[in-house]
This record gives structure tokens, C-alpha cells and sequence, in this order.
């Protein structure tokens, strides 16, 4: 009997454990998701690979960009975000013109074909926001 309520209490035990960081994102949200790339002529500018707070960006990065209504929800500069159909966790890196709502944007390098292939869908993402002070300073 004992064997079976320690068997028990190690299967709890391993059911709470986080994977990939998700059990601590409180935050879900069901966004608009495209791809970006950093060749000539996508984005403004000459240095394709600039984003918008002045990160670098180079193929193999795990980098999104978002709209700015989502910097209201939590989604600023350098938030973790696990994307539905992707592995691993994207970080914010990038924000989009003002014109988007609700909307991320994947960057995929300089690989175009697999940004089209991508296309644009409905896709559910988690995070944990990020505080108001943060947000603040970022802006």
C-alpha cells in the first residue's frame, strides 16, 4: 500500500513540473500570426535586419514583433511568448506599425519560403505579462 501512495505522490509531483516554461504563463490570448524576414525591400529603412528598439536581428533568432495594442496587454520588449505550432519560446523583439491590432509578427530569418508558407493565421499564444513599471521604461 505504501509502494502505490508513494507512486501516486511521485506521479503529482512530476504533473506539476512546467514544460517549457507554460505552467507560468498566466496570460492566453488568441492573435492574428504572420512572418516576417530581414532581406532588401521588407521593412522600412536600409538595415533590414534593424528592429524596432534596436535589437539586431539574425537568422535563428526566436523573435516576434507585435502590434502596439498588445504593449498595452502585457507583450513589451523582451516578453517570452509560447506560440501554438511553434517549438520553443519567441521573445518580443520587434513592434509593428501602429496600424495592426492584435497581431504578431514571426521573424523567419531570411528564409522567404518558409514566411509563406507560414502565411497568416489565427494562432493562441501564453505569457506572463510584463509590469506597468517595465512597460513604462521601455516606451
Amino acid at each position: 500500500m505504501r509502494a502505490v501512495i508513494r507512486l501516486l505522490a511521485l506521479l503529482l509531483a512530476a504533473a506539476s513540473i512546467p514544460v517549457h516554461g507554460e505552467a507560468t504563463f498566466s496570460e492566453r490570448r488568441t492573435v492574428i500570426a504572420t512572418a516576417y524576414n530581414s532581406l532588401p525591400g521588407q521593412g522600412a529603412g536600409e538595415d533590414h535586419s534593424l528592429a524596432a528598439w534596436g535589437d539586431q536581428l539574425e537568422p535563428g533568432m526566436k523573435v516576434i514583433a507585435v502590434s502596439r495594442d498588445l504593449l498595452d496587454a502585457g507583450l513589451d520588449y523582451g516578453t517570452p511568448v509560447s506560440i501554438e505550432g511553434l517549438d520553443g519560446i519567441w521573445y518580443v523583439r520587434d513592434k509593428m506599425h501602429r496600424r495592426w491590432r492584435n497581431k504578431i509578427d514571426i521573424y523567419m530569418g531570411e528564409d522567404r519560403g518558409a514566411a509563406l508558407r507560414w502565411g497568416k493565421r489565427k494562432v493562441k499564444i501564453r505569457f506572463e505579462p510584463v509590469s506597468q513599471d517595465v512597460r513604462t521604461a521601455n516606451r
